[in-house]
């Protein structure tokens, strides 16, 4: 029963997550070659807000990486972390639910 309510709700907050990732992965992309930049007041608002959503997710898988430099895999560790997470509920929901 719990299974058939709170796994779908987990799948469409980690789908959420995904997506928000990817969002900000292609502005940072954007703002590093000039295509956008921080004088834009949307750009500006919206890299602020993304960065306020996924700043206290990231922190702590930046703590465990060694440094790169000017590379940030942390956002490739989450999205990594997000599938294991749906593969476990996956076979959770299926075998105890």
């Amino acid at each position: 029963m719990i299974s058939e309510v709170l796994i779908p709700i987990l799948a469409l907050l980690a789908n959420l997550v995904t997506y928000v990732v990817i969002i900000q992965f292609v502005l940072s992309m954007l703002v590093a070659f000039n295509v956008v930049n921080y004088h834009n007041q949307f750009v500006s608002a919206l890299m602020t807000g993304l960065n306020a959503i996924l700043d206290p997710i990231l922190a702590p898988i930046r703590r465990h990486l060694p440094r790169t430099g000017g590379l940030d895999f942390s956002p490739i560790v989450l999205l990594f972390l997000i599938q294991v997470a749906m593969i476990i509920l996956s076979y959770v929901g299926r075998h105890y639910g």
